[in-house]
This record gives structure tokens, sequence and C-alpha cells, in this order.
């Protein structure tokens, strides 16, 4: 009897033990089946990757913007948001900041947000652009269309219509026309460098297919922080650094070859800066490898035309180490010491309203 109920119990554990290993199987299948098919998918469409990359973006954009809000000034400002510039709707408007104490034009300062050309928006960087008002300048936060909901070169585009409707509207928005700053951070800071090409580049304005609606003389400097200005330095990149970069940029530009034809190599305006291009204020946190690979390549390029430029970087080893986009982060030190050194460059080059 003894014997009979043991052999009943090790044929129980065995059935059981079986139908574990079967749904486990199941369950395996399912895994490897999904993962499978999102490869697949992922292999004929940026939309997957370009969806998770702009998921952990948007978070971190929205959590370093709550950052900054705690270093927003007690000077008074005058906001007009969601300035329609364009006809694509939340993507072609502009927020304006500048002080309520403005009796006049300011010098202006128009940035393009980054993002890795598929995430982020003008909010994001809305609590910037209050900082540098309050410091008596007209500031302008740009949206534009991200990819791959639109292709290279539309944002470009976009924005060439946006700096023809401030220039058109200048009085209204207390710009200064004769005085403005185009700005940017990371691939905005790369549609920044782009923007101040086309305007100071006649050749390159052909090449690209675009009448710019500045004239040279108006833009009278650039801001560029942790941008890309290579795009065959980026498509060298591995790792999970190199997989996002490569993921956005195919869905930026709408093609897995965008390293190869005209989409990369008209992006990398390291190859297509002239010695007209504007005085530039350029920097890159350490421990960015953008800094490394685009940052200080472009300076070294821009000081070899002779255009004049500032700097802001730090020793290889400099602790701790700053990220990308470390410049909003003014929780750091060395963050607040970019900032007053932006606002240095700003002030040399700008005349203030009289």
């Amino acid at each position: 009897m003894t014997t009979h109920t043991h052999e009943t119990d090790n044929s129980d554990t065995a059935k059981k033990t079986h139908h574990r290993w079967r749904k486990t199987r199941i369950t395996l299948g399912i895994v490897v089946a999904v993962a499978v098919v999102v490869a697949i998918i992922g292999s004929i469409t940026p939309w997957p990757s370009a969806m998770v990359i702009r998921s952990v973006f948007t978070q971190g954009g929205e959590a370093t913007a709550a950052e900054m809000d705690k270093y927003l000034p007690d000077t008074k400002l005058t906001e007009t948001l969601d300035v329609s510039y364009g006809s694509d709707g939340v993507d072609t408007t502009m927020d304006v900041f500048t002080p309520a104490s403005a009796s006049g034009p300011l010098p202006t300062v128009v940035w393009i947000h980054g993002g890795a050309w598929i995430s982020g928006s003008k909010e994001n960087i809305d609590p910037y652009m209050r900082i540098l008002a309050a410091k008596g300048y007209t500031t302008i936060a740009v949206n534009y269309t991200l990819g791959p909901e639109g292709f290279y070169p539309k944002a470009v585009n976009q924005i060439n219509e946006a700096l023809g409707y401030i220039n058109e509207h200048a009085a209204d928005l207390n710009v200064d026309d004769s005085q403005i700053v185009l700005a940017g951070d990371s691939a905005g800071s790369q549609l920044a460098s782009q923007m101040a090409t086309l305007i100071t580049s006649p050749d390159y304005a052909k090449i690209m297919d675009v009448t710019p609606t500045l004239n040279a003389d108006q833009v009278v400097a650039t801001v560029l922080n942790c941008g890309v200005y290579d795009l065959a330095a980026l498509a060298a990149l591995n790792g999970i650094v190199g997989w996002g970069l490569k993921s956005s940029m195919w869905a930026y530009t709408g093609t897995r070859t965008w390293a190869e034809d005209s989409s990369g190599a008209t992006m990398s305006t390291i190859n297509w800066v002239t010695e007209d291009f504007p005085t530039t204020y350029i920097s890159g946190g350490n421990g960015d490898a953008l800094t490394w690979l685009q940052s200080i390549p472009m300076t070294d390029r821009l000081e070899e035309l002779g255009v004049d430029v500032t700097t802001q970087y730090w020793p290889a080893n400099h602790e701790p180490a700053l990220p990308h986009e470390y410049q909003f982060h003014l929780d750091m030190p060395d963050a607040q010491t970019a900032l007053q050194k932006t606002i240095d460059f700003l002030d040399a080059q700008t005349t203030p309203a009289s």
C-alpha cells in the first residue's frame, strides 16, 4: 500500500512538471515569436525604434524642464505662446518671451529644441528661454515636424519659414531684426548650424534649394550646445548610443542609407560652413561622446576658417562627467557656469535696446 501511494505521487509530480514545462515552452515560444516579429518590423520601418526612443526622450525632457523651473527669475515677462508661423498645426508654432519692461525691439535668441530629430518640443526649453529673456532678450522657442511623421528636409524648410515669420512680424514680437542669434541643443544645434550655413553660404543654399528668409547681416551669432555636425562620424558609432542615433536618423530622413546619400551629406554642416559663418559659442560635456566626435571637430573647423569661436569644454577627466545636454541640468554648478558664459557671450555679441 505504501509503495503504491509513493508511485502515484511520483506520477502526479511528473505530470505537473511536464505541464509546467509545456506552459513554459509555450510562453518562451510566444516571446521568441514576438521578438522575431518586432525584429522583422524593425528591419522594414523605423517606427518601433523611433517610438521607444521618443518615449525615453520625452520623459527625460519633461524632467529636465522641471529641474530648470526651479531657477526661473523673478523678472516679469510677457509671454506669447503657441504663435502659429505655418500651416502644419502645432508643428509650426513658437513661444515668445520678452521682459515686460521692454519698450521696444530687443536682441533676439531663436532656439531650436533637440530630441534626436524625432522627439522633444518647444515646451522642453521654455524654462531656459525665460531665464535668458530675463537678461534683456526676446527669446523664441520653435517647434518643427519630427521624424518619422515628416522627413528631412521638412524641418529645415519649416524653420526657414519660422525665421521669415519672425522677420516679417519683428515689431509685434519685440524682435530687433538686425540682432538675431540662432541657437539650439543636440539635434536642434545641428539644425541651428544648418540654418546659419544656409544664410551665410549661397552655394549651400543652392544645393539645398532653399531661399533663406534672413540675410547674413541679421544673424549676429550662433549658440550650439551638444550638437551633431558630421554624420559620417555619427554613422561610425556602435553600441546602444549608435543604435539610437542611427534609428533616429532613419526615422528623420526616411531612408536607411542616410549616411551614403544626400541626407547625411547635406546635414553635415562641418563640410559646408564658410568663413562667413556667424560668431559662435559652442559647448559639450566631457561625458558626452558627441563632444569628442562632433563639437570639438566643429570648433576646429570653424577656427580653421577664421570664425570667432567661444568654447566651453572641460578636461576629459573632469568629475562629475558631464552628460549630453548637461547645460540644462541647472542643479549642477557646471551647468550654471555654462549658463553664465552663454549670457556673457550674448551680451558681447549684441547691443542692448536704447
